[in-house]
Order: C-alpha cells, then structure tokens, then sequence
C-alpha cells in the first residue's frame, strides 16, 4: 500500500488531439486549389494526420432574365451562371496547430471549421 504509486508524477495531459474538418468553397478553382495545397503542405510540415482534399460535387446557380425592363420589343433573355466549387480536408490536430495552419488564406477563399469529438 504504501508503496504502490509514489514514484510516478502526474506531468499532466498534453494538448488534446481533436477531429477537424475543414470546409473550403470558393468561385474560382486556381484560389481553391492553391489554398488547399498550402494547408496540406502546413499540415505535413506539423506531422499531422491528413485526408483530403475531396472535391464534392460544383453546384451551379442559374438566373434567367428578360433583357428588356419595360416588357416590350423582341423577347430576348440573357443568361447568367455562378459556379460553386467546394474541397474537405479532414485533420487530426489539436485546436492550437489548426489555427496555426489556417493563417494568411487568399481572399475569396471561405473557410469552415468544424471540430467533433
């Protein structure tokens, strides 16, 4: 009894690794692409565990508008599109290196994050 557990000493716990994801999306693909390179190269230069990116499916927003304001002469329509791109990554990272890693992102670039336990 009296010797069971005196030499250890509680060092406490170090940071606690979480599951991160993180959720790109963007107008342009060059920016998108760009951006996800650079978080994966700042991920493995930390030795984190790394999946991604996976690109998801690019939704595309379409309006369909008359030409003319007052509704008379030919009837013509003009057509406009936006396209959607999104990229995951997944990490495995205490809070501190994700913030770290998520520093100076090129603009129009937004960025999501989610952590789960």
């Amino acid at each position: 009894m009296s010797g069971f557990g005196k030499g250890e000493k509680d060092f406490g716990e170090g940071p606690k690794v979480h599951k991160i994801r993180i959720t790109l999306t963007s107008r342009k693909t060059q920016s998108l692409e760009k951006v996800c390179s650079e978080l994966l190269e700042r991920a493995r230069t930390k030795n984190l565990r790394v999946k991604g990116p996976v690109r998801l499916p690019t939704k595309t927003l379409h309006i369909t508008t008359r030409k003319t304001p007052c509704g008379e002469g030919s009837k013509t329509w003009d057509m406009y599109e936006m396209r959607i791109h999104k990229r995951l990554i997944d990490l495995s990272a205490p809070t501190e290196v994700v913030k770290q890693i998520i520093i100076n992102i090129e603009a129009g670039v937004e960025v999501e994050v989610t952590i789960a336990q």
